[in-house]
């Protein structure tokens, strides 16, 4: 029997294999294609499995949440910024049949939000999420909302989702509804017996910490062939993400300090403490229709980081203010909520500090902040004498808490902010404070010159 050349059988199996694959891919154009729609055979992103990986788990997952009527919306930052660029041929057109733009480009994770209140049936959507080929793993943690000085229940709500099909991601942020009516996610955190190679938790950039953000619109688009729900406005979201960090009131320790420090329950530390909560609430509504960032200052922040509440004996409200925020329109706005100037120190290129009074004579007391090349001061002025003084901070940063049922910020960097302003032993109550010796980062500053002092030091 004639030898068989193992070369002409190698060659004549590999023109059957590439016969063969060239069939599957004109069955796949010509009938599969034609058979379900001009989806998939018009996606520019499929070339390869690895690059498809993101589209069929996304695919899968908008189809799951969509039979549910789970309304998850897109967070994905790098998503997001594709998006804000198309919004408008997203909206306006149904379909993009020419690529794939979205969901075919190879990324590990896709990250979506939900409000937690919307998702009925959890358990039943699991279910079919396992159903469908998704592994996935619950991260849990404290629910603020419900816990005060005499309530640390330590009870434990949902944060995060994490689904995984083949190689693919999809975190699930929760979002609950705060009392300050703005939405608060909780941190992604790791327990000790949870399986750390699930997914790699490092490319989750997602809720690393808590974070706050305003209530966003949702609209409805189709990208790659399906429906998703996005931000209103994606520059807006994108913009939030990165300044959304939030802190939440330290309320074992503020429990702590009152077992050392009772609380003052007195008639006039009650009628106090409403009237500045309602000065704070009047200021907030001002200063955001201004558009300014502000943050809460001296010894209102004080009161927060140390007894979650305001200080009784502090007579006043303070916020703080960069210098470059600045507005004239800052007066008029306050004066038509019903506060009355009370003084303007400095101006607004050194020294500024502003303070209103409302009818119950509580004052609230705005604090411009400069910042040099190593740290930031806000100034003092003594009026009698035109002597100037200076605070010095550390640089810091802002992030969101929840005070008084408002959503507010405060420096991330807080002890030591408040370090600088009180020095090491600031969680020890001092009731006699003077504002030009006490604290520990003042400073002489100069005097104002005696033909300034009309511009400088106008008291009402």
């Amino acid at each position: 029997m004639q030898r068989i050349n193992k070369n002409v059988v190698l060659a004549i199996l590999t023109a059957a294999s590439s016969l063969f694959l060239l069939f599957q891919l004109y069955y796949f154009k010509y009938y599969i294609a034609g058979k379900n729609g001009p989806g998939l055979s018009n996606l520019k992103g499929i070339l390869s499995l690895q690059e498809t990986m993101q589209w069929r788990a996304v695919k899968k997952f908008t189809s799951l949440v969509n039979s549910y009527k789970v309304p998850v919306f897109v967070v994905d930052s790098v998503l997001l910024k594709i998006i804000a660029k198309d919004l408008e041929r997203l909206k306006s057109t149904p379909y993009v049949l020419s690529e794939c733009r979205y969901f075919c480009e190879h990324r590990d994770v896709t990250t979506f939000g939900l409000q937690d209140s919307l998702w009925e049936s959890k358990e039943n959507f699991l279910r079919a999420a396992e159903r469908m080929g998704f592994q996935w793993q619950k991260y849990d943690g404290r629910d603020p909302r419900i816990e005060g000085i005499e309530d640390l229940s330590g009870t434990k709500i949902p944060l995060h989702y994490i689904f995984k099909m083949a190689a693919h991601t999809i975190h699930l942020v929760l979002f609950y509804e705060r009392s300050g009516n703005y939405l608060w996610h909780g941190p992604l955190r790791l327990r000790q017996k949870m399986d750390k190679k699930f997914v790699p938790f490092r490319k989750l950039q997602f809720g690393r910490y808590a974070g706050a953000y305003n209530r966003p619109e949702l609209i409805l688009v189709t990208a790659d062939q399906f429906k998703i729900w996005i931000p209103k406005d994606p520059s807006l979201f994108l913009q939030e993400i990165p300044h959304s960090k939030f802190l939440e009131c330290r309320y074992k320790e503020a429990r702590a300090f009152f077992q050392l420090y009772p609380d003052d329950y007195s008639v006039e530390a009650i009628e106090f403490r409403m009237q500045a909560k309602r000065l704070l609430h009047l200021a907030v509504v001002t200063l955001k229709s201004l558009g300014i960032n502000f943050w809460l200052s001296s010894g209102t922040c004080l009161g927060w980081y140390r007894q979650c509440n305001i200080i009784p004996y502090s007579k006043d409200v303070d916020l703080g203010i960069f210098a470059h925020d600045y507005t004239p329109d800052i007066v008029p706005a306050f004066e038509k909520a019903g506060l009355h100037l009370k003084h303007k120190f400095g101006k607004v290129e050194d020294s500024l500090e502003l303070s209103f009074i409302e009818e119950n004579h509580v004052k609230l007391d705005i604090f411009f902040f400069y910042e040099e090349e190593k740290y930031m001061w806000n100034g003092g002025t003594q009026a009698k004498s035109g002597k100037k003084f200076k605070y010095l901070f550390p640089k810091f940063t802002l992030c969101w808490t929840e005070f008084e049922e408002i959503k507010i910020q405060v420096p991330c960097e807080t002890l030591q902010y408040l370090e600088a302003n009180y020095g090491k032993n600031w969680d020890v109550p001092v009731k006699d404070w003077d504002w030009k010796s006490s604290p520990p980062n003042v400073q002489p500053n100069g005097m104002w010159p005696v033909d300034e002092f009309y511009d400088v030091i106008q008291i009402y």
